[in-house]
């Protein structure tokens, strides 16, 4: 429950001003329907009375029918505003929260970064924030609108009714919902948290055999891959159905308690009137009030049925936001003289405290080509993920333009260095969508970069800039992906360029035509090239074995 009050805290942060004309709706329409019910109860009931004393001629119906009718309109028109309110704020609110959400994922550490990469991390990080949406709806908002409007009858109840028929109503609304709410949670919660899974499951499932279909289908497993998606889906159906079931128990439940409450509202009310304590029209008035605090009872029904998956969700996000997001300032200029120097750095393997590489040092000038070669596992991939601040340093000192590499603000990295891993994500769109990731560019501009990396003629016969690719670069073979990966690290146009295999899947000429090009785009900039193949390592001014 605390991490659900955080992120209402967050949601209320967010949205002050709309929650709480919405809150204050909540409590209007809540308040209009028990006024409107009870007003009726007495209407007649006095009306009735009246009649049979005879004296109806001189009982005045005018006011009361008035009275009826403008709390039925307002009623229905503080409703529209209560969800109208809240309901965009909601939405408003949960936008700003999935930005930052993804934000913090974007400050995390490299390690986490590539985790979230999966289908499962991912469809996560989506329908986290969707399960949210019930927090101020569904929980919150009624729960706290319920109160009020129990307090407000209790205080109305005493003074027009009896102390009584107050106690008696509304205490037996707060504890009977209490009891019912406290069972319910026993049971749903539980349900609804293994109902989420599966349901991640089997879209996470789904997402796989979508993509991979073509894979699946090669090696055979395409059909397995369907009916294990067929077996989530069962699976989550039928978690659904005994939550459901819960639900409606839930609401019998309820309504058993509206009975009992109305039920002993009225019984009270008849022997106050045998007593001569009150009117029967006030009795009357007592036991529709009764019935129609009902209604602050049925969010109940749903909320305690998603409180597990909420309650989840509510902690994942809190964790996300809990990760600091540094502030990012303008890049600062580094001039031409962007050298990159490593000074006795020793780098561990992830996760052990066993060192990959040890007191190793290097200095590649502005303008000049550094290839590092070495056997798979040596420490390549993991020096270039170290200098590009993805990577602890344990021992030693990484520079760039004579500024430390933990001195250089976030924004002054990104802006002055790029790094081309081994994998990299193309998204479906266009072509100069996909480059135009990496900054503004003109077409001029991105036909350059094009052109440096052999895809000018490859793209222009698909179609041009506007040319559709799929998730993944699919409508590409791997080497165009890969180049066009490449183009796009070019229009940044960076200082210090780290290349991981950047050639891999290309003949030798074209990947020494790539290479000329890269530096034809970039000639003042200091790269590094964790190298396997002889073009890279010829076309390199220098050479590092790792070993």
């Amino acid at each position: 429950m605390t991490a659900l009050w955080v992120i209402f805290r967050l949601i209320l942060r967010d949205q002050r001003t709309a929650m709480l004309r919405g809150a204050a709706l909540s409590v209007v329409v809540l308040a209009m329907g028990a006024a409107l019910l009870g007003l009726s109860g007495w209407f007649i009931t006095a009306a009735a009375a009246a009649g049979l004393a005879g004296t109806g001629a001189v009982f005045d119906v005018f006011r009361p029918s008035a009275m009826v009718r403008f709390l039925a309109l307002g009623r229905a028109a503080a409703r529209y505003g209560e969800r109208m309110l809240t309901h965009d704020a909601t939405l408003r609110a949960l936008e700003n929260l999935r930005l930052r959400v993804l934000t913090s994922h974007l400050a995390a550490p490299y390690r986490r970064i590539i985790r979230a990469r999966g289908a499962q991390a991912l469809n996560r990080l989506t329908a986290d924030i969707d399960a949210l949406d019930g927090v101020p709806l569904r929980l919150v908002l009624p729960a706290m609108a319920g109160l009020a409007v129990q307090v407000i009858v209790l205080v109305m109840l005493w003074l027009l009714v009896h102390p009584l028929v107050a106690l008696w109503v509304v205490g037996g609304y707060v504890i009977g919902a209490a009891m019912v709410f406290i069972w319910m949670a026993r049971v749903s919660i539980p349900l609804s948290r293994r109902a989420e899974v599966a349901a991640q499951a089997f879209r996470s499932r789904l997402i796989d055999l979508i993509r991979a279909r073509r894979d699946l289908a090669v090696y055979g497993r395409l059909v397995a891959q369907a009916q294990a998606v067929q077996g989530a889906e069962a699976r989550r159906l039928a978690l659904r159905h005994r939550l459901d079931r819960a639900e409606r128990q839930a609401g019998a439940a309820l309504a058993l308690v509206a009975s009992a409450v109305a039920a002993g509202a009225l019984g009270i009310g008849l022997m106050l009137v045998q007593q001569g304590q009150i009117a029967p029209a006030f009795a009357a008035l007592g036991f529709f009030a009764a019935l129609a605090l009902a209604e602050t009872l049925a969010p109940l029904r749903r909320t305690v049925s998603d409180l597990g998956r909420m309650a989840d969700a509510a902690r994942r996000v809190g964790r996300d936001l809990a990760t600091a997001t540094p502030a990012v300032a303008p890049a600062r200029p580094l001039g031409k003289g962007a050298d990159l120097r490593i000074d006795a750095v020793t780098l561990h393997r992830p996760g052990s405290p066993l060192p990959m590489l040890t007191d190793f040092s290097l200095h590649i000038r502005s303008g000049e080509t550094v290839a590092v070669t070495g056997a798979s596992g040596c420490g390549k991939s993991t020096l270039l993920l170290a200098i590009a601040g993805l990577h602890p340093v344990a021992t030693g000192e990484i520079r760039i333009a004579d500024i430390k590499l933990s001195d250089l603000p976030e924004a002054d990295l990104r802006t002055h260095l790029t790094l081309l891993p081994q994998r990299s994500a193309l998204m479906a769109g266009s072509v100069d969508q996909a480059l135009r990731l990496a900054g503004p560019a003109d077409d001029a501009r991105l036909w350059q970069v094009l052109g440096a990396v052999q895809l000018d003629k490859v793209i222009a016969a698909k179609g041009g800039l506007g040319a559709q690719i799929g998730p993944r670069g699919e409508g590409l073979s791997g080497g165009e992906a890969r180049r066009l990966a490449l183009a796009r690290a070019l229009i940044r146009a960076p200082a210090v360029l780290l290349l991981d295999e950047p050639t891999e899947g290309l003949d030798d000429a074209t990947a020494q035509a790539v290479l000329r090009g890269i530096r034809t785009i970039l000639p003042d900039a200091a790269m590094l090239i964790a190298a396997h193949r002889p073009a890279e390592t010829g076309f390199a001014d220098q050479v590092i074995s790792l070993r």
